[in-house]
């Protein structure tokens, strides 16, 4: 995909998420379904979002990346939207739609929602040495110690223009097996077509068997969703963990052998 930054320079083509098929027109009945009541969330932060039966959230200690995520506001409305205002076609993939910025730009897709995720929590703890992302040639964007607000836009921008699936699949750490699987883990599969999702929240049951939330951005920009799960309604948004299952989401099937992890 070939994007574009300010000023008009044309970068290199990067790895990212796949389109669909007319992805970029709009749908007239979205801003319709967007004041019905069935289209608007009840719940105010990620960690909010209620448990099935017999599961307890595991627990996430003050100031990790786990808790932040938890706390992570949400919209009332499930509309999800692209970064020029108008309604995504495909309104059928979502649970919930994060309360966070995409910008105006054709930028922030899916792996660099996932960055955009870790590197607002990194900023929020005041741990900006640790902001870095990689390109496929493995050179290192890095953000300021001192930063402010809008150097950390300008800055995220870059990251999107130049970073992707396929480097950040690269950056990240293999996970021995999909029941290793934690909050603030990313499937991913780099390449083009490539997608990336995080691991928001998690929970057990009396079992040790894990269940997790999968959030996603995708191809045009678009707000950051928390995505339902197709294959079992009694159980969405979420998603039970299996030996070498298949992990089949509403736009996207990961194998279990593509979890990462920071």
């Amino acid at each position: 995909m070939i994007r574009l930054l300010l000023l008009s320079i044309i970068l290199p083509v990067f790895a990212t998420c796949q389109q669909p098929a007319g992805s970029t027109q709009t749908n007239p009945s979205a801003r319709e379904r967007d004041i019905q009541p069935d289209n608007q969330n009840q719940y105010a932060t990620i960690g909010k979002i209620p448990l099935p039966a017999g599961y307890q959230r595991v627990p996430a200690s003050p100031h990790s990346f786990a808790a932040f995520l938890r706390e992570i506001p949400l919209k009332k409305s499930r509309t999800v939207y692209l970064y020029n205002g108008q309604p995504k076609i495909n309104q059928d993939a979502q649970f919930a739609v994060l309360d966070m910025s995409i910008g105006k730009e054709d930028l922030q897709q899916c792996a660099d929602a996932v960055m955009r995720i870790r590197a607002e929590y990194l900023y929020a703890e005041n741990k900006n040495l640790e902001i870095k992302f990689t390109d496929n040639a493995n050179v290192v964007y890095g953000f300021s110690p001192n930063g402010d607000r809008r150097e950390f836009d300008q800055y995220m921008k870059k990251v999107f223009a130049h970073c992707g699936t396929l480097s950040l699949e690269q950056q990240l750490k293999k996970r021995a097996a999909i029941e290793e699987i934690s909050i603030g883990d990313v499937l991913i599969k780099g390449g083009s077509p490539g997608h990336a999702m995080l691991v928001v929240d998690m929970a057990i049951d009396k079992e040790g068997k894990k269940i997790v939330l999968l959030s996603q951005g995708y191809m045009p920009a678009q707000d950051i969703h928390i995505v339902k799960n197709p294959n079992y309604g009694n159980l969405s948004p979420w998603y039970k963990v299996e030996n070498e299952m298949d992990i089949i989401t509403p736009e996207w099937t990961f194998k279990s052998s593509q979890l990462r992890h920071w």
